[in-house]
């Protein structure tokens, strides 16, 4: 043996890491049994970028709902002027506004039956069509009448795509993307309520309806080119087609064989396999099973939490609430601001949710909302007094109150309107993903319509300072529910998520380095690293 080349001898049951070196100890060789790592590496992230476009064609529908939610705030006072196509009374101005409400629950439960029965892809193309009906019937009304059934089927359709959107997310992208690209939802709906606000200061509303019928219809053509996800296509004894959706998914140096593998394993496990259709028995016991029941609940009391923050209130009565506030700043030129600034913060706390993780984005939602809440109420209280003295007394400070509304905004945007429908993607058992994603959307939207038929009640009997403070400690008490409930999922997959909530595994929170699984403190999966010095032999 001469020193020219480096002989190991190593007994075949344990093999480590050979590294040759050179005499300053910086690694200069890899033997043949550690070389090219880098290729592992790969094989087990695929191509972002394809994650990155299929996420993004699965939530241009979300757009449209932000267009619904802002369109009402353009098209009342347009009917209402004194030279309107379609006058309309206060009383029909509210059925404008509130019916689009009635269809999205509807929409809801029947999203999560369609993706469960017919697949993800087919949900998001078929949600597609009620809106686009509803936008053209909307666009060519020549009564009323047509404006209450275009709203009706806009709201049906906006509430079939908010779980689609966000299953199908999750489902096509990897844990380290699923996270910021599943926030992309709540990002299209404030870009849609921006657009609408925009929009709707320079033109007619026949022709703002005419523009948002575009959304849907490119959402249709684009979700046509795009496969199932592979979660789905395991499920319904597909792994052909699995491997074909994973291989456009995640590119060609991705070890796909293995991930549908895995996918198949764990179908079996949960028996999700889709040999037979689920009865209505095995369908409840599904729903009922702590896998689904636990997950709900929590997303359930979030969703009521998140709401009676008063988020929806702000965005509903949003120049109402500035003009009250003692500003002096314009009130419209306030609220396009505030679209602003939430389009802004969507996309921040998208950013944020893969940095950061959910609970800790949640926190900050729950404090930063509830302590400006009760700062709006104090100020309101004290511009009751004010308005009230005799002679009245001139509001101070009016910059208060319209900093208070905005970094509510700021702080509700990057936690309680991203994080909740994230985890819808992420919580739910792949046999009843669908079905109780629907339910739990469904939920929301019902909570957004409390909420906002309470506020004018809540007002006469608490007056609008003492409803903001109510709303402040709702978000007080969320803050320590979420502490205690909220668990972790940054990082984690799909199955690991469902394995915690079955009981199968007991946290979801990592493993100290160097413990479990045998991965050693250096990342080494506990394999012993030798060195070997260049001309030199191994003792």
């Amino acid at each position: 043996m001469t020193g020219k080349d480096s002989v190991v001898l190593v007994d075949k049951g344990t093999m480590p890491k050979i590294v040759s070196t050179d005499e300053k100890g910086a690694a200069a060789n890899t033997l043949a049994t550690v070389e090219s790592q880098q290729p592992d590496k790969a094989a087990e992230r695929g191509k972002a970028m394809r994650q990155v476009i299929a996420a993004f064609i699965a939530n241009i529908g979300t757009i449209s709902t932000g267009l619904i939610f802002g369109f009402s705030a353009v098209v009342i006072p347009q009917l209402q002027a004194a030279d309107s196509l379609i006058p309309v009374d206060e009383s029909q101005a509210s059925w404008v506004a509130s019916l689009s409400a009635i269809g999205t629950p509807i929409g809801c439960l029947l999203s999560g039956f369609v993706m469960d029965n017919f697949g993800r892809k087919k949900a998001l193309i078929a949600t597609q069509i009620p809106t686009i009906i509803g936008w053209i019937t909307i666009a060519c009304a020549s009564n009323v009448s047509m404006i209450y059934a275009g709203r009706v089927l806009t709201g049906f359709g906006s509430g079939m795509v908010g779980a689609p959107a966000r299953v199908y997310t999750s489902e096509v992208t990897q844990p380290h993307l699923r996270g910021m690209l599943c926030a992309l939802a709540s990002t299209g709906i404030s870009l849609g309520v921006l657009i609408q606000y925009t929009l709707g200061a320079f033109t007619t509303w026949k022709i703002l309806s005419g523009l948002s019928v575009m959304v849907p219809v490119l959402a249709l053509l684009l979700m046509l080119l795009m496969p199932e996800t592979p979660n789905y296509l395991v499920s319904k004894q597909k792994p052909e087609k699995a491997l074909k959706s994973l291989a456009k998914l995640r590119g060609s140096s991705y070890n796909i064989e293995r991930e549908v593998d895995q996918l198949k394993a764990f179908a079996a496990k949960t028996n999700a396999t889709g040999k037979k259709k689920l009865g209505f028995r095995e369908t409840i016991e599904a729903l009922v099973h702590p896998s689904s029941l636990k997950p709900f609940a929590i997303l359930t009391i979030y969703f009521m939490m998140y709401q009676f923050s008063g988020v929806n209130t702000i965005t509903f009565y949003a120049v109402e609430i500035f003009r009250d506030s003692g500003t002096t700043m314009d009130k419209y030129t306030c609220t396009i601001l505030l679209g602003v600034v939430r389009l802004i913060f969507t996309i921040v706390g998208a950013i944020l949710l893969r940095r950061c993780g959910r609970r800790p984005l949640t926190f900050i939602s729950g404090v930063g909302c509830g302590c400006t809440m009760v700062g709006l109420g104090v100020y309101l209280y004290f511009k009751y007094q004010w308005d009230h003295s005799v002679p009245p007394i001139e509001p101070t400070a009016t910059w208060f109150p319209v900093a208070c509304i905005f970094i509510f905004i700021i702080t509700c945007t990057v936690g309680f309107l991203i994080v909740p429908w994230v985890m819808i993607g992420e919580l739910y058992p792949m046999r009843v993903r669908g079905l109780v994603g629907g339910f739990t959307t469904c939920m929301a939207h019902s909570f957004v319509f409390i909420v906002v038929k309470t506020y004018p009640l809540l007002t006469h009997l608490l007056e609008r300072h003492g409803t903001f403070i109510l709303y402040g400690c709702f978000s007080f008490a969320g803050t320590v529910f979420f502490y205690l409930c909220l668990p972790e999922t940054k990082g984690k997959s799909l199955q690991e998520i469902e394995d915690y909530f079955s009981g199968r595994i007991k946290t979801l929170k990592k493993a100290k380095p160097g413990r479990g699984n045998g991965t050693g403190p250096d990342g080494t999966d506990g394999q012993q690293l030798l060195t070997v010095e260049k001309n030199k032999l191994l003792p």
